[in-house]
């Protein structure tokens, strides 16, 4: 959902600004399209349930090996500003408002960030509630979400007494439901203007679509705005800066009739992968195969001055457990994607879904049960088994 990708709709100038002088990886994944899950393998490289995440309210256990003390291992100082979703939550507590968007992350369970400032999660992509080290006690801090996370973190960096390497992580909630909440745009695509994908399948279903896809790119917008704000603060440093922007996740959109994420299609798998420099500029693109598992590794050959490629073919993909919450995945499942394939295997590790993903992008034929291909299909449903083995 980029500008800069040929999304018909979408405008993002500002990332497009930044592919224009860095690399954008064109297919990266995650290996869980869930928050939690998807967070805390981009926290610790290590897939869940490995990691210590299997179900939607697992925290994160408090001594594990994150991004921030890896980082610190290299003599990183290390900063992070807004959504968490890692810690312990009440159950009984409602998902949406002030319960979540108030409750103290204790210290402990900060992921070993030097610096933290934020809030575990509550869906308010308004005035958000926040606290952390310099605010025992959550406070609620006026404007659009992205807009204030962006500017307290460039205002934290700017605030920096020495040249120490340092690593900030800026954790933006939008867009991301609820889609109607305001945010601050000028022109933005009409919900009756829209242009639906494909695999959209017309009928009741399609004025909730474009209502929420509608507010989908309002907030992509706002939110390209922010870091295009985050971006220019941070960068008028004398110093060189490498600015990485992905996503945990992404959501189907009605997409096969669907909605949400935590489903193994492109729509809820696939990710932006972007990393710009501040010092000089190599627009390139990279179309193999990248997870967000090897984000760790990524930022630890950087921190001793190596550049890595860490693209891997295939990659692996996979849902740990069923989130029990309207409109998400109903089935765990696990597999693999490259660049030209996808397989999914169910519960019991049969075939449930093959894809030829450069035949068929919008994944309108599933392969599996196709005598035609049953040799290759059985091929990859080993490679996937073999990679689930490994990963899972």
């Amino acid at each position: 959902m980029l500008g800069c990708t040929g999304h018909p709709q979408v405008r993002t100038p500002e990332l497009d600004a930044l592919v224009a002088r860095g690399r954008l990886y064109t297919q990266a994944v995650t290996p869980h399209p869930f928050g939690p899950m998807s967070r805390a393998a981009l926290m610790t490289g290590v897939p869940s349930p490995r990691n210590g995440v299997k179900e939607y309210y697992d925290p994160l256990p408090a001594h594990c090996l994150t991004l921030a003390r890896r980082m610190q291992a290299f003599g990183y100082r290390t900063a992070f500003f807004g959504k968490w979703h890692l810690a312990a939550r009440d159950q009984k507590a409602p998902l949406v408002g002030e319960s979540h968007a108030r409750m103290i992350v204790p210290p402990q369970n900060r992921g070993g960030f030097d610096f933290w400032e934020g809030f575990e999660s509550g869906f308010l992509l308004n005035d958000p509630w926040l606290h952390g080290s310099r605010l025992p006690q959550p406070v609620q801090v006026r404007g659009y979400q992205s807009d204030v996370l962006c500017e307290r973190a460039a205002a934290w960096w700017r605030e920096r007494r020495d040249d120490k390497p340092t690593l900030l992580v800026v954790s933006l909630e939008a867009p991301h439901p609820p889609y109607a909440a305001a945010a601050p745009v000028g022109e933005s695509p009409t919900p009756e203007s829209l242009e639906l994908p494909a695999n959209v399948p017309r009928g009741a279903l399609e004025p909730r679509v474009r209502a929420e896809l509608a507010g989908y790119l309002r907030h992509i917008q706002a939110t390209d705005a922010a870091i295009g704000r985050l971006w220019r603060m941070v960068s008028l440093a004398n110093e060189p800066i490498r600015f990485v922007f992905t996503s945990v996740h992404g959501d189907m959109h009605g997409s096969h009739g669907l909605f949400r994420k935590g489903w193994p299609f492109e729509e809820s798998v696939r990710v932006p992968f972007l990393v710009a420099d501040s010092g000089h500029v190599d627009a390139a693109r990279e179309e193999r195969p990248f997870s967000l598992l090897y984000v760790n590794e990524l930022f630890s050959s950087w921190a001793v001055g190596r550049e890595r490629e860490l693209t891997g073919d295939p990659v692996p993909i996979g849902m740990p457990s069923v989130v029990r919450l309207p409109w998400q995945c109903n089935y765990t499942w696990r597999g693999l994607r490259d660049a030209k394939h996808k397989v999914v295997l169910n519960e019991s590790d049969a075939l449930l879904f093959y894809f030829d993903l450069e035949s068929d992008p919008y994944e309108l034929k599933n392969l599996a049960n196709d005598p035609r291909r049953s040799v290759e299909a059985a091929a990859w449903r080993r490679k996937a088994l073999q990679l689930a083995a490994d990963y899972f």
